[in-house]
């Protein structure tokens, strides 16, 4: 199995929103994809509600059976109209993919 976590850091507005409601679009566009994309077995999606430091607004979380899987996902056309909207909000990414 395939885990693959990504934690994003938003400017502070984007797209004529603050930060709090591209956190809060983000979550819905995210969270709408495992109905529309096979492969992905699970998905979570959180925003950040205790002001942690260093920040990050939001994380997912996902699991995939193969690596096929996860390149599948990563090119899937309503994964693509996510990552669209994301690259106009956010002002850091970090990823990490793992097998267990």
């Amino acid at each position: 199995m395939i885990k693959h976590i990504v934690m994003w850091t938003l400017k502070d507005s984007a797209e004529g929103a603050d930060r709090a409601a591209n956190a809060k679009k983000m979550k819905d566009m995210l969270e709408a994809l495992p109905g529309l994309i096979p492969c992905l077995k699970k998905l979570e999606v959180g925003v950040d509600v205790f002001a942690a430091s260093p920040a990050c607004d939001v994380v997912l979380y996902s699991e995939f059976a193969t690596r096929a899987d996860l390149d599948a996902y990563q090119v899937h056309p309503e994964h693509q109209k996510v990552v669209g909207f994301v690259k106009q909000v956010v002002a850091a990414r970090s990823v990490l993919d793992y097998e267990v």
